[in-house]
């Protein structure tokens, strides 16, 4: 049986080396009390951006702010239905989903920035209450997700580094300040 503490980083093969990056930008510690933090400090980074910039790019063709926290924001819904599923038992394989066809759906540049902002905060506490839910069995649950073999545990490191590689990106490629600065 895989291990079954949430705050012990998963390894490969428990999820895809396509995730590795994900994983490995995660803290040590527990990820219950990661994806916490990380949602306050993500709060905090994103409100200190003005509706303006949030409808800015750092080159043509790539998503502005607002695309970036719509991505994170739906992207964190499908790993947090993976480890739902996989949690509760029901090892159904799950397909995968194309970023690129779901961005200009989901209509971010025409959203007020404080909506993004709060669908955010309200997706990041359903995260908490599913991740908080799960007993030490559940995080050792596996199933197949975009044709890879991935555990519960290992989905909640995904979703918590996942908005922390986008966070980066931000500051990186389309110079936001990092937050506390």
């Amino acid at each position: 049986m895989r291990p079954t503490d949430p705050a012990v980083r998963p390894q490969i093969p428990e999820y895809a080396e396509p995730y590795h990056g994900y994983v490995s930008a995660v803290p040590d510690g527990d990820v219950r009390v990661t994806l916490e933090r990380e949602g306050e400090r993500a709060l905090s980074f994103y409100r200190r951006v003005t509706a303006e910039r949030a409808g800015t790019s750092y080159a043509p063709g790539k998503w502005t702010v607002r695309g970036v926290l719509s991505h994170v924001t739906d992207s964190e819904r499908v790993f947090s239905y993976r480890a739902l599923r996989f949690g509760r038992g029901d090892e159904t394989p799950l397909a995968g989903f194309d970023q690129e066809l779901w961005a200009p759906h989901s209509h971010a540049d025409e959203r007020a920035w404080e909506d993004l902002l709060d669908e955010f905060r309200v997706v990041r506490s359903a995260t908490l209450h599913l991740v908080r839910s799960f007993s030490a069995a559940d995080w050792a649950r596996t199933g197949v997700a975009s044709g890879f073999p991935v555990s519960v545990r290992a989905l909640a490191w995904i979703a918590a580094g996942h908005e922390l590689h986008h966070r980066r990106v931000l500051v990186e490629r389309y110079g936001l300040a990092p937050a506390g600065d």
